[in-house]
């Protein structure tokens, strides 16, 4: 969030503004003056145990995109928010997991790939969304998880 908040306050106009003024932009625009992407994760899917204060954070990502994404689009910039799935960054890897892993290889065993996300997998959706095709695409929250949450 504070990223985003320095990416409007780079393109907005150097005016005087209060709380809850809008901001008033150039627009329109030929296409996006800059692109912000937020991650979440998939607490809109179902219960994450163990994972309050974490489910918290993301789902209040989720829930003020389309508000936040408005403001920015003022200024030409593009908000997308990414729900990617369990994408395995070594968290699930048996040497350096955090948590308990059993029961996980049947559980992955019965997604619609029988594997988990791999990072390229979010940075695929990513690099389309800041594409002038994928550029289209504005204040969506988009779940991208092969399937897993349909498992």
């Amino acid at each position: 969030m504070l990223t985003s908040a320095f990416a409007a306050r780079h393109h907005a106009p150097a005016e005087p503004r209060r709380p809850g003024d809008r901001i008033a932009g150039g627009g329109p625009y030929a296409g996006p003056t800059g692109h912000v992407f937020w991650m979440t994760s998939g607490q809109m899917h179902g219960p994450m145990r163990g994972e309050v204060a974490y489910a918290t954070s993301k789902a209040a990502l989720a829930g003020v995109t389309t508000t936040v994404a408005a403001e920015l689009l003022e200024l030409g910039i593009v908000l997308n928010t990414i729900d990617p799935g369990p994408v395995n960054t070594g968290y699930l890897d048996a040497e350096t997991a955090d948590r308990d892993l059993e029961g996980l290889d049947a559980r992955v065993a019965g997604t619609p790939f029988g594997r988990f996300g791999r990072p390229e997998d979010p940075a695929a959706l990513i690099s389309w969304l800041a594409s002038p095709e994928g550029s289209w695409v504005v204040g969506q929250v988009i779940s991208s998880d092969g399937g897993f949450q349909l498992a």
